[in-house]
């Protein structure tokens, strides 16, 4: 029976994380940026799981700076939209090529 090691899910990871970088440098839509970050947060703690559960099984720190990340990334956001909804209130855009900032 073929096992699920630690390899198969920092590939994974790897993946993740490379493809929320590609769409964090090649989108112009704020929102869509927002969402590469957020792939690039889920891969640390895709990371941290996977070491602690095949590295370190008898500790939690990896599950403690997963709730950190999770955490942070949830106020981070709550910030993000309301400073996406503030710029498309005021340029009516969402557009990165349209959010100067001398315009405000």
């Amino acid at each position: 029976m073929n096992e699920i090691g630690l390899t198969h899910i920092l590939f994974i990871s790897t993946a993740l994380f490379f493809i929320g970088v590609y769409g964090f440098l090649t989108r112009k839509n704020l929102i869509t940026m927002l969402m590469a970050i957020e792939l690039i947060l889920n891969s640390v703690n895709i990371n941290f799981i996977a070491f602690n559960k095949y590295l370190y099984a008898d500790k939690l720190d990896g599950l403690f700076f997963t709730i950190f990340i999770i955490t942070i990334a949830a106020a981070e956001a709550a910030v993000a939209i309301a400073i996406i909804i503030h710029l498309y209130r005021s340029l009516k855009s969402i557009d990165v090529d349209d959010a100067d900032i001398m315009k405000f």
